[in-house]
């Protein structure tokens, strides 16, 4: 296994020469995706982020952190696991390999897993740090998008303006934090620490100095702040208190069935779903990314537990169960915090000197990006770009309807695009895939099995052979026939999926299943002859 494959030759994208694939945005999703696409001499790819430099969460890195998913979930070994740029191969690059088996750690380091990614980022010719993505367009007679971008200096100030041509594109623009209404003019006052978890090894040392702190959130990331912060401070004079909207601090669903909701087989079935089942289905499996793992629910209750050894309790508090209403400042240096309890259906105040925010992240709007696409886009009932197995895609715009004020949304032309948010995501199509370009935005998809703002997604499998374009309007009619279907019963959430055994035996019982017995006809106005039971014809029922 070679830590240098070959690097394939690129060359300027124009109108008459486009990129197979764009990329927006490089986290670990399209940094994926640039792995797996690399060996691939024939794919033309380039991937842009605004950045300078790939950094993965660098607020959480917390001293000790690991993550939620095993390291053979890094970014290609699910999908290929000869690539070059596998964590084990960045470990033997290293010369670690043998120490990191010693270790027998199935969990790495949350710092090493960022380290891993950017010894990827930094080995890849196609991707671009420091290129702000302004505008993309699509380009009907060239069958492209353009991308428009500013280059940006170290100093992040605009260097050069480009444009660069593509087939297809991916948005891997990632989420952005996000803060509760009551607390957001509270986040932006200097004086008080109100900080987002993202943040928090920024603010470590201020927040330590504290007397009072307050934890919100009872994901991950409250529950590794909360632990940090205990251990940090002073037995007896801890001053923390952390709050959750749950109904308990709940533990990870991480069993090893549980963990069949994150196969390649459970995406398939989960987006051949309708609509409003996936929107039903997504919020009840909460637990599967939401909470928090075993290993650090039973590091908090030892922490604890150990204070009480000489007697007394540790001033840590956890309410779980309580919402807050609205907040204000008390003076200078403290916030008032007003609760709501859910069950209790009381109200109470808390009085501290600084917050934490693990209160998650929110999808970034892609309105002004992709304003120039929105005539091409399909969307669902909700109005967000479609996540169906069909494609959301068409190369020409709508006529506007006369009858109403908006326009309507155009019917897929092509066949169906993998989607950038499917887990375990979607190959890159060739230069000779079909000339209507699909566009992958990120969609709601089943959660990852670790999708808190700070583990790493499921890899990208690798790419595909191309599907060769309709050669005449006889043959594309032909493609959109509606497939028939095999008699085989649907997957259940027993089990998600029939092997090829089950599949065959399933149809064998659909075979051998007994004919109906016919309805015996109506006895004729004239009587029959008498027959005995062996001249019995073989339509006429049989003698009970």
């Amino acid at each position: 296994m070679s830590s240098n494959p070959e690097t394939p030759v690129t060359h300027p994208a124009t109108p008459d020469e486009p990129l197979d694939l764009a990329g927006i945005g490089i986290g670990p999703f399209n940094l994926s995706l640039a792995a797996l696409a690399h060996p691939l001499s024939h794919l033309r790819t380039a991937f842009y982020d605004q950045r300078p430099a790939f950094h993965w969460h660098p607020g959480l890195l917390i001293d000790g952190a690991t993550l939620q998913v095993p390291f053979l979930a890094d970014l290609v070994t699910l999908a290929d696991p000869a690539s070059p740029w596998t964590f084990l191969n960045y470990l033997k690059t290293r010369e670690r390999l043998f120490p990191f088996y010693f270790a027998e750690r199935f969990h790495i380091h949350r710092a090493e897993y960022d380290a891993y990614c950017r010894w990827v980022s930094e080995s890849l010719p196609t991707l671009h740090f420091g290129h702000q993505i302004d505008a993309v367009r699509w380009n009907p007679e060239r069958e492209t998008f353009e991308i428009d971008y500013t280059q940006l200096g170290a100093d992040g100030e605009a260097e050069a303006l480009g444009r660069t041509h593509a087939r297809n594109l991916v948005l891997g623009i990632g989420t952005t934090p996000h803060i509760p209404v009551p607390l957001r003019p509270l986040a932006d006052a200097p004086a008080v620490p109100v900080i987002h978890s993202a943040d928090y090894l920024d603010h470590r040392d201020r927040l330590l100095a504290a007397d009072h702190l307050t934890v919100i959130g009872a994901g991950q990331s409250g529950a590794e702040i909360f632990l940090d912060q205990l251990r940090a401070r002073p037995a007896g004079r801890e001053g923390i208190h952390w709050l959750a909207r749950t109904p308990a601090f709940a533990p990870m669903e991480y069993s090893k069935l549980g963990l069949e909701h994150f196969t390649p087989d459970y995406t398939r079935y989960f987006h051949g779903l309708p609509e409003r089942v996936r929107d039903t289905l997504v919020p009840t499996q909460w637990q599967l990314h939401k909470a928090i793992d075993h290993d650090t629910l039973a590091a908090i209750h030892d922490e604890l537990y150990r204070r009480t050894l000489h007697g007394g309790w540790p001033d840590a508090t956890l309410t779980p169960g309580v919402s807050v209403r609205t907040a204000g400042r008390v003076g200078t240096t403290k916030v008032e915090l007003h609760l709501d309890h859910t069950q209790q259906g009381t109200r109470s105040r808390l009085t501290t000197d600084a917050v934490v925010l693990a209160t998650g992240y929110r999808e970034r709007r892609m309105d002004t990006l992709l304003a120039a696409l929105d005539p091409y886009i399909r969307r669902d009932a909700a109005e967000r770009p479609a996540s169906t197995p069909t494609t959301a895609w068409s190369s020409t715009p709508p006529s506007p309807d006369p009858s109403t004020s908006r326009t309507p949304k155009p019917t897929p032309t092509a066949s169906a695009p993998p989607t950038s948010a499917s887990p375990p995501g979607a190959a890159p199509p060739s230069s000779t895939t079909s000339p209507t370009p699909p566009l992958t935005p990120s969609p709601p998809a089943p959660p990852s099995p670790r999708s808190a703002s700070h583990n790493p997604p499921p890899p990208t499998p690798a790419p595909s052979p191309p599907r060769a374009a309709p050669s005449s309007p006889a043959t594309d009619n032909r493609a959109r026939r509606r497939p028939r279907h095999r008699r085989t019963p649907p997957p259940t959430d027993r089990h998600f999926r029939q092997g090829p055994a089950a599949r065959q035996k399933t149809r064998q019982k659909t075979r051998q299943r007994p004919a109906k017995t016919p309805a015996p006809r109506p006895a004729p106005i004239a009587s029959p002859p008498k027959r005995t039971p062996t001249d019995r014809s073989p339509s006429s029922p049989a003698p009970n």
